[in-house]
């Protein structure tokens, strides 16, 4: 996910705190939230006076199901193409009509750095001895006026390595994450966008597996090319503690359903690091969005809104450092959620007017599930606790609490090869872990909705320490 930039507080070792201007439109999204948490609300208690209230839920939880069962039958391509580990040839990375690696695309790998003296070199030496023609790709670290050693370092690095391009962001730039990489962009010759973290540690043939992904249709959608893939984000660092387990679970979870639902013809997702974007789905889009917290989700809804598709490649997957402590998960998350719940509110009605009935189904349902569930918990627990009956939700809670434990199971059998049993005990401990969100997402909802005009927000920090 994309971390917003912010300046070192005094003895900070693993979080920065920062405080920004909220932009005009917050106000308008400030109205929007509060509205749709009062229409939810409402709907709640409505659902609770009334007998019909259970039959309702009971219908919402049948048709959610029916297209759930749907998600887990289909069947992605990628799990009979290139088996994990299995390197790729050059002439299967070449689009037909492509016979010599000068007719390779060229990629333009971005990165936006602030304060990450700990990972950056180890990041640069990696990124430039990638198992790809030299000739047909190059390197861009944003500088995002870091106050440690970030800067000298890439200095440093730029008399090493050739294809290693620095810019140096003043004090006074603007946008965070999406306001460097609009500054540097355009500048660039790639025809594909690469984004990573300053953390990612990259498998050498990446480049190789994720070109084909970009360079044909999908089976669901033939008449539709693809305008980006996400590559699979592993936690490096999962042996850590409870936490970065609960991490690793949780990172299964996601790659399982974001495979079968590009496979059905649903919505595709960005996860910020390791993802690949082609230059004119980037310049169709306009660029980043620098009105977001999180410019990969944001990304994904202007991406589809603009009939393109979102790819998914499971192996090899890029790792990243997962925060090891709960007070960083809490706000790393807080983050994420606020992100996620605000691109619905910015774009609801281009939604319902221009996506398609597959995606739109896809997203209502997902959306259901991770957002607006957990938004109805609060008010749905003091509702039943009142009324001295069950919460209205328990068949929707139930259906969402099955659906992830077979998804993390199948995630973790599908991306760590484990037994049975190894399978069964992480998801388990996945899911309890995974209750955190219920608790984010409603807090996050209310304080979106009734926050003063000034936000607070943390960066997680890397500290190179990540375990493989």
């Amino acid at each position: 996910m994309p971390e917003s930039y912010a300046e070192s507080l005094p003895d900070a070792d693993t979080e920065l705190l920062a405080e920004i201007d909220l932009l005009p439109e917050e106000d308008r999204r400030r109205f929007k939230a509060a509205m749709a948490l009062s229409l939810l609300w409402s709907f709640t208690l409505t659902l609770h006076l009334f007998a019909w209230g259970a039959w309702i839920v009971l219908g919402l939880t049948a048709l959610v199901g029916v297209y759930l069962l749907r998600v887990i039958c289909a069947r992605p391509r990628s799990l009979s193409e290139h088996p994990a580990g299995h390197p790729m040839d050059l002439s299967t990375v070449a689009p037909p009509n492509m016979a010599t690696t000068t007719q390779l695309p060229y990629i333009s790998l971005l990165v936006a750095a602030k304060n990450e003296e700990r990972v950056i070199a180890e990041l640069v030496d990696s990124l430039c001895q990638l198992d790809y023609p030299s000739h047909r790709y190059d390197l861009w670290v944003i500088d995002d006026n870091s106050d440690d050693q970030t800067g000298p370092i890439l200095d440093q690095l730029k008399t090493h390595y050739p294809q290693l391009h620095v810019i140096h962001r003043s004090a006074d730039a603007v946008g965070g994450k999406s306001g460097a990489l609009n500054a540097v962009w355009p500048k660039t010759k790639g025809e594909i966008l690469a984004v990573f973290d300053a953390d990612a540690q990259v498998d050498p043939n990446l480049l190789k597996q994720v070109v084909p992904l970009l360079t044909r249709k999908t089976l669901a959608h033939p008449q539709i090319p693809v305008g980006a893939v996400q590559v699979r984000k592993a936690v490096a660092n999962a042996a850590v503690n409870v936490w970065t387990r609960g991490q690793r679970a949780e990172m299964a979870l996601d790659s399982y359903y974001q495979q079968q639902r590009a496979a059905l013809g649903g919505i595709g997702e960005l996860r910020g690091n390791g993802q690949f974007i082609r230059r004119d789905a980037i310049a169709q889009c306009g660029g980043w969005n620098e009105a977001t917290i999180t410019d990969d989700l944001d990304l994904t809804l202007r991406l589809h809104l603009e009939d393109w598709d979102i790819a998914f490649l499971n192996h090899p997957a890029v790792q990243e450092e997962g925060v090891t402590n709960a007070l960083s998960l809490w706000h790393q998350r807080n983050r994420w959620a606020e992100g996620g719940y605000q691109r619905y509110l910015d774009y609801w009605r281009p939604l319902l007017q221009r996506l398609s009935l597959p995606k739109l189904t896809d997203l209502f349902a997902f959306m259901v599930m991770q957002y607006l569930l957990p938004m109805a918990a609060i008010p749905d627990l003091i509702f039943a606790l009142i009324r001295h009956r069950p919460p209205v939700y328990t068949p929707l809670t139930t259906l969402t609490i099955g659906i992830s434990c077979w998804g993390m199971f199948m995630g973790i059998r599908r991306t760590q090869q484990a037994s049975i049993f190894e399978a069964l005990g992480q998801t388990l401990l996945g899911i309890v872990y995974m209750m955190h969100w219920a608790l984010v997402m409603s807090t996050t909802t209310v304080r979106v909705a009734v926050r003063p005009k000034r936000l607070k927000w943390v960066k997680t920090v890397h500290t190179g320490a990540a375990e493989a």
